[in-house]
């Protein structure tokens, strides 16, 4: 249990530093090949915060542990709004611009809508991984197009900090990044099936807590920074670009790998439990426009829902807790 748990805390460490090395070698390789700090941000960044989950989700599934990949899909997302965001808002408040209510809100609701109709019958099949998959990349040529006309996102993406590395030092800092976070997620999905075989819970409860908190941590890091510069595009946009990809892309893997049967408790807890704060975030989000904080086509999202979130993600604990 204790080597378990060492390995569990080295995995993450070396999981968060090796996705920092990841996204900065592959930003430095875009850069130099002449692609736009948003392109970059967008797909590179976007990908690169999200690693970690994907990395261990494969792992996860190649290891026939595929109930931790779907625990820290949906743990991760989860994290990412009630926790991630909900601190976020409470250091930073937020303005949102209205382009974010009528594009990236309505796609994650879609999103987490369609994949709930695909898990409906307790099974992630390898058709409703594909779709998923399939699905993300028509998402991501869409936003891609659309965002590059996003003045106030191309904006704020050029103020945004990216590394500037030379060519071989990308590429090496790329490949060692790379080959860390397939070691350091071996390592951490090892460690949480063992801790879940001691502590007699199921790798999913695992995957929902230890893993998915901890695979959160880059998107909590890279959130707060960039709502602390006021680049709010940017900090909600990194909430809901790794929330549609730990669903379409993390998710899946499991079901292309090989057919997953859920746990119940996947559709009666913890999806339900996603799907309102998605839905409670985008309320949250329609309804800030009529504050009087609020500018002309922005919303302004303040403390009260960033202790709403934290408070809201506590009681999913609890609710974790009592139902083990």
């Amino acid at each position: 249990m204790l080597l378990a748990a060492a390995t569990i805390l080295v995995g993450f460490i070396i999981l968060i530093w090796s996705a920092d090395l990841f996204v900065a070698g592959a930003s430095s390789i875009a850069e130099n090949m002449g692609m736009s700090p948003i392109i970059i941000g967008l797909t590179i960044v976007s990908l690169g915060t999200s690693a970690p989950e994907v990395l261990v989700s494969f792992t996860a599934a190649l290891s026939g542990a595929g109930d931790l990949a779907i625990g820290n899909a949906i743990g991760s997302n989860i994290a990412n709004i009630g926790l991630v965001l909900g601190i976020t808002v409470l250091v930073a408040p937020m303005m949102v611009h209205e382009s974010c209510m009528k594009k990236e809100m309505p796609t994650l609701l879609i999103v987490t809508f369609g994949a709930g109709v695909l898990l409906i019958d307790d099974v992630l099949s390898i058709v409703d991984g594909w779709l998923m998959l399939g699905s993300l990349a028509l998402i991501m040529v869409h936003m891609v197009r659309s965002q590059t006309h996003d003045e106030v996102l191309v904006e704020e993406a050029e103020e945004e900090y990216l590394p500037h590395l030379k060519p071989l030092r990308a590429w090496l800092t790329f490949a060692l990044g790379l080959a860390l976070l397939i070691a350091s997620s071996r390592m951490l999905v090892w460690g949480a099936v063992e801790v879940a075989e001691t502590l007699g819970v199921s790798e999913l409860v695992i995957g929902l807590t230890i893993v998915a908190i901890g695979t959160s941590l880059p998107e909590l890091a890279a959130t707060i920074a960039s709502a602390l510069r006021g680049h709010t595009e940017i900090a909600l946009g990194n909430v809901i670009g790794s929330n549609l990809f730990n669903l379409l892309a993390v998710m899946s893997i499991p079901g292309i790998v090989g057919a997953e049967t859920l746990e119940s408790s996947v559709v009666t807890r913890d999806y339900p439990t996603m799907t309102f704060l998605t839905v409670f975030l985008a309320l949250a989000i329609y309804i800030s426009r009529r504050r009087s904080r609020s500018q002309e086509g922005h919303a302004y999202v303040g403390r009260t829902i960033g202790t709403l979130l934290v408070s809201f993600y506590g009681l999913y604990y609890y609710w974790l807790y009592i139902t083990i």
